[in-house]
């Protein structure tokens, strides 16, 4: 039997025919990556070879297809560099769309407005990033600068190139953000001893550290809500 190619389809099915008709939010995961890849092969519709990529990787949630190399992508018949570059540049597209509107000039009142932001960015990441949210004395942001991405410990974090920000942005506190890659926001001794070795430093400077939230998969741990800072 002949594999039934996207154009065979009666319109209504074809997916930029229906995303006109109906929205995106209609269409299927398979469906929305078959716009993205535009065609599939000899044997194979490009809803099929999107389907195949779902099945391949179907333990792989759409967020962590962003942590996918396009040799992984590759691996798929049909979709070759270009298809898996647009793949991907549409994952980060999405990625920093679930960040907007951009935190900065926000104030924050609590940990979950931190968690807001950064969870969509960083929940899925398989590197530990460090990142310092700096506040005006009204606890507005003033900025987000990641200061190191990798294995958190004091040689990495420290606080001459934390506070160095903090100068620069004029800031008059600070709170510390990062992430677990293994889902797991339970904090390590590391984590406890930057926490203090930086809240020391914060004292001598006059520039207060708030809290550190540590982010895992949907869900985090404030060290100030567990007491670890007074």
């Amino acid at each position: 039997m002949k594999e039934l190619m996207v154009r065979d389809l009666p319109d209504m099915e074809r997916p930029r025919e229906k995303l006109l008709l109906k929205g995106a939010q209609s269409l299927s995961d398979a469906e929305l990556l078959a716009i993205l890849l535009r065609t599939g092969t000899k044997e194979d519709s490009v809803i099929r070879v999107a389907e195949k990529l779902l099945s391949v990787y179907k333990n792989e949630s759409l967020g962590e297809f962003a942590n996918l190399s396009v040799n992984d992508f590759s691996k798929i018949k049909g979709i070759g560099k270009v298809k898996a570059i647009t793949v991907l540049a549409a994952l980060e597209l999405g990625k920093r769309l679930a960040e907007a509107p951009s935190i900065e000039r926000k104030k924050i009142t609590s940990p979950q407005d931190v968690v807001n932001y950064f969870m969509p960015r960083f929940r899925y990441e398989k590197k530990e990033h460090f990142i310092v949210v700096l506040l005006d004395t009204k606890n507005h942001i003033l900025a987000t600068p990641v200061i190191s991405v990798g294995c958190l410990n004091s040689s990495i974090v420290h606080p001459r190139e934390v506070f160095r920000e903090a100068i620069v942005h004029f800031a008059a506190a600070m709170i510390l953000v990062h992430n677990h890659p293994s889902g797991d926001p339970t904090p390590s001794k590391e984590d406890i001893h930057v926490t203090h070795k930086l809240i020391e430093a914060g004292g001598l400077m006059d520039i207060k550290v708030i809290d550190h939230i540590i982010i895992g998969d949907n869900c985090y741990i404030s060290l100030k809500e567990e007491r670890v800072i007074d």
